[in-house]
């Protein structure tokens, strides 16, 4: 009897410790009559809009944070992948897997105001306040003209959305993150098993730093101050720590799989990663080179995708819908 209720108390001091540290669920925001998988999403903080990728249902849904409600729909884009919306511009960029295309869209009216065409698989879109750029990750299986085979770029799009240049690599990049007080970009080339450095300024290959402790690296974080890199890897499931000044792997830990997207939360010193196989982890950096998951949220499957935005404190997460799971947005207080 003593054995079980010391075990029933150790479970229930389990359960508190994860509800008051890490990610508190606020609510549940429905999104009716959007079928297949879910895929990136950005935000417009002033106007408390998110918006999403519905890359299964060919939309972008566009919803409303005040009322919790979706307010638009978006039709006839081609499997989307990645979105930015540009304050500075108030426009929204959203990148199509099938034509390659990213289309340029008003934020105020969704009219559709230009479309810039890569090879193939646009995908990751990223922003660069100091030049005032669009950067979207593309190529892989058409590859590039005048390119070996199978080679991708980063294509960075000017203040007024038209393709300036590019900036080669060796496969499809997955995520990618800049520095913000550097010059450097840091690309997963999941083909390639490594990440490739690039001097964003120049466009040249700096650096190749295989991933050699797990395989297939897909989302990617960044922590500039201590110079540490985050990678998520799903073979295994793992999470790589990467000192970005000698481009070795400091870390490797346990994570959820199917992760597609991580993210690091700065005032809070964590990690969070969502993954397909059904949870988001939370995780403490105790100091650069050692980290402790400190809990493990159980989410529907297939949640593997979502947004961290560090001025509000919350972590967005879409659900897709499978048969009687329909689709929808998880919204997270951070703590």
């Amino acid at each position: 009897m003593e054995y079980w209720i010391a075990a029933l108390l150790l479970l229930n001091g389990l359960a508190v410790a994860q509800e008051t540290s890490g990610l508190s669920l606020r609510t549940h925001i429905a999104l009716p009559n959007v079928d297949g998988r879910m895929d990136h999403l950005s935000v417009d903080i002033k106007g408390q809009r998110l918006f999403s990728s519905a890359l299964g249902n060919n939309t972008v849904e566009v919803i409303d944070l005040q009322s919790g409600k979706r307010v638009r729909t978006l039709p006839g884009l081609a499997e989307p992948q990645g979105l930015f919306f540009d304050a500075s511009t108030n426009r929204l960029y959203a990148a199509n897997g099938v034509d390659g295309s990213t289309r340029i869209f008003d934020g105020a009216t969704f009219q559709l105001l230009d479309t810039v065409k890569f090879s193939d698989d646009a995908d990751n879109i990223r922003y660069d306040a100091r030049s005032r750029t669009v950067i979207v990750g593309y190529g892989g299986e058409k590859g590039l003209r005048g390119r070996p085979q199978g080679s991708g770029a980063l294509g960075i799009l000017d203040s007024s959305g038209k393709l300036s240049r590019e900036i080669v690599v060796d496969a499809h990049p997955e995520s990618f993150q800049l520095e913000k007080t550097g010059t450097r970009v840091f690309a997963n080339v999941p083909d390639k098993q490594e990440v490739q450095v690039a001097d964003f300024v120049k466009g040249t290959i700096l650096a190749r730093w295989p991933t050699t402790v797990a395989r297939t690296c897909f989302p990617m974080a960044l922590d500039e101050a201590h110079h540490r890199l985050f990678i998520g890897c799903r073979a295994p499931a793992r999470l790589l720590v990467i000192d970005t000044e000698s481009g070795r792997t400091v870390a490797s830990t346990e994570i959820v799989g199917d992760t597609d997207d991580l993210f690091y939360d700065a005032a809070r010193s964590r990690i969070y990663v969502i993954g397909g196989q059904g949870f988001i982890d939370a995780l403490q950096q105790k100091d650069p080179d050692h980290y402790e998951r400190i809990a493990h949220y159980a989410t529907p499957p297939g949640t593997r995708t979502g947004l961290f935005v560090p001025e509000w404190g919350k972590l967005f997460a879409a659900v897709p819908h499978r048969g009687e799971q329909r689709s929808e947005i998880l919204e997270y207080d951070a703590k």
